[in-house]
């Protein structure tokens, strides 16, 4: 089978299968099964391609046709011009986080330390660093699982971290401190995970999205909790739901942060609270 029928093939399957972007994630499988890349069905959809690697093919069409997410079936996705190591056991890193990191790069400068809280797959604290110089990073998490993918993503990408294994602040060094907070916390509401598309609520790890009833649970602890391990001047940033700004703008203001300010992502939505600790 020729490389563009074998595309059309898979754009067809996974289209009805109810897949929304079945076009650009046929293309996507079909060049991780070919080890080839986007010029390939432009300029050589004529080649012929091996009929073991149809066969491995149509096998992960079928997975991503059950809803198993690409990344999942790849184990990578870029971000921040990166490539991450992800697993099921992490949060796939998402376009919009990197309105996080973008925004914390405008206050990260050389020799700071930084704190990930909630690191997951480790993609916005190894971010940071590899676009910073001497800078030194903690990521935490309560996932033993994530932190093994954070880890092996450190070594993929030559970058040194640490990472702790912790319910947020309980396991920190008491009188360290840092410069800079960053956190994409579980931050949706557990009565709206069920209503979330099956690649999320079935395949993502529920406990990298439950915020507890409200959806705040994480943002309250963390602005409480992160004080004695904040230098102060420190700024922190925030990754929040799109109708969570002024939930979140209040919680830190009582609890004495300043400088709140709230950024939009690509899209015009409310994504990040930045806000230093001055106390």
């Amino acid at each position: 089978m020729r490389y563009e029928e074998l595309y059309r093939y898979g754009v067809s399957c996974l289209a009805d299968a109810g897949i929304a972007e079945a076009a650009l994630d046929a293309r996507l499988l079909l060049e991780f099964v070919c080890h080839t890349d986007r010029n390939t069905l432009l300029a050589h959809g004529d080649r012929t391609v091996e009929p073991d690697q149809q066969e491995s093919y149509k096998n992960i069409l079928k997975k991503r046709a059950d809803r198993i997410p690409l990344q999942h079936i790849t184990g990578v996705q870029e971000f921040m011009g990166l490539p991450f190591l992800v697993s099921d056991q992490t949060l796939i890193p998402r376009q919009d986080t990197e309105v996080l990191v973008e925004e914390a790069m405008r206050e990260l400068h050389d020799g700071m330390d930084v704190l990930d809280m909630c690191t997951g797959c480790g993609c916005i604290l190894l971010s940071l660093l590899h676009y910073s110089n001497d800078c030194r990073g903690l990521g935490v998490d309560l996932s033993p699982q994530a932190l093994a993918v954070a880890q092996k993503n450190a070594s993929a990408l030559s970058v040194e971290a640490a990472f702790l294994q912790s319910d947020l602040f309980a396991r920190l060094e008491a009188g360290r401190r840092f410069d800079l907070l960053v956190s994409n916390p579980p931050y949706i509401p557990t009565d709206v995970i069920p209503t979330l598309m099956e690649e999320v609520r079935a395949h993502e790890p529920r406990m990298a999205l439950d915020g507890k009833e409200d959806g705040l649970y994480f943002y309250r602890r963390i602005s409480r909790e992160a004080k004695p391990y904040l230098y102060r001047g420190a700024w922190v940033f925030l990754e929040i739901g799109c109708e969570q700004a002024a939930s979140v703008c209040d919680i830190l203001a009582q609890e004495g942060y300043r400088e709140i300010e709230v950024v939009r992502d690509f899209g015009g939505l409310d994504r990040v609270v930045r806000c230093m600790f001055q106390e």
